[in-house]
């Protein structure tokens, strides 16, 4: 695996914005003649600084670099065409002719395309499956919701990791799904390493944040805006449809976002249910780092992960402007 140092300027410019940050809250203390209130985001910002701005400078800057530190778009190039490095390396080596017969590669656009169907559905059947659950949560009549909200909560409170493991023993060819359809005298099923496996663990990982920024947007609702709907005419079924559901669509976009965003860049899950069988983005782009060692083309394609995520929370914050959901940046 190829080692890659950091440039001499990344260094100078956490010293320098360390010493800036240094400065403003001294220059702050100063002016005020005490601790100023907002002061108490200093360590926040500092961290996002950092662990969050400089990283993203960090990848911006290998994305449109070669191992020598040279401006390339090479990489970029590399994404839509997969054989990039392979023509130009035969190019180098035996002439245009022979770099001309290797074909166009679509391998890494497949792979993101893939993992944004994948991601689509994952946040749709949460979706369908989430928001009568907190439907069911917030209805003040209903006693058992916050035991469900506890039953929600409480696989959170396991390690990811060890959730998506446990699956196996559920679905592999000797798991506790196929023997009880044995017992029942049907065949078994093929229930790992494919697609529908890979959906499943996203859907059991992430469903408790499509659910619960929905329930706390109907907990927040006046219910005598139901029973002024239901004054007016409306049968409960309307009153759903024309009031709580509108109402809660701020939530349902928080929801959405925190679902959609982890499910396009997961990598665990396809690897542990898929078996290897299916590829998302996030696999594609942890094996060119830690496997292949290419930081330039991981960081590129990162890079169009992050701007994919970019447009995506644009698009979702229209739909939800004052951030009411509370999960939109």
């Amino acid at each position: 695996m190829m080692n890659m140092q950091l440039p001499s300027w990344a260094y100078w410019a956490m010293g320098a914005g360390l010493a800036c940050f240094i400065a403003l809250v001294a220059l702050s203390v100063r002016r005020h003649h005490g601790v100023k209130r907002s002061l108490f985001a200093a360590p926040y910002t500092l961290w996002m600084l950092v662990f969050t701005l400089l990283p993203c400078i960090l990848i911006a800057y290998y994305a449109f670099t070669d191992t020598n530190g040279a401006f390339t778009l090479d990489n970029f190039r590399s994404f839509w065409d997969s054989n990039n490095s392979m023509r130009e390396n035969l190019r180098a080596l035996a002439g245009d002719e022979v770099a001309a017969t290797v074909a166009r590669g679509s391998v890494n656009v497949d792979t993101l395309v893939y993992s944004l169907w994948m991601a689509f559905l994952c946040t749709a059947i949460s979706l369908l499956l989430g928001y009568p659950a907190a439907l069911f949560m917030a209805d003040r009549k209903m006693k058992m919701g916050s035991t469900i909200v506890v039953l929600f909560i409480i696989p959170m409170w396991m390690n990811f990791l060890l959730r998506t493991i446990a699956w196996m023993s559920l679905l592999e060819d000797q798991g506790l799904i196929n023997q009880v359809l044995r017992f029942l005298g049907f065949e078994g099923a093929q229930l790992m390493y494919n697609s529908g496996a890979v959906l499943l663990g996203m859907v059991y990982n992430f469903l408790p944040f499509m659910v619960f920024p929905i329930y706390t947007s109907l907990s927040k609702l006046d219910p005598k805006l139901g029973e002024a709907a239901q004054d007016l005419g409306c049968n409960e079924f309307r009153t759903l449809l024309r009031v709580t559901m509108p109402l809660s669509i701020p939530g349902v976009i928080s929801g959405i976002t925190m679902v959609f965003m982890p499910s396009v860049t997961t990598f665990f899950i396809p690897r542990v249910l898929g078996g290897g069988n299916t590829q998302m983005f996030g696999d594609l782009i942890e094996s060119t780092f830690l496997v292949a060692g290419n930081w330039n083309l991981g960081s590129a394609l990162s890079l169009i992960m992050m701007i994919l995520i970019l447009i995506s929370l644009s698009i979702l914050r229209k739909a939800d402007p004052n951030g009411e959901g509370g999960g939109i940046v």
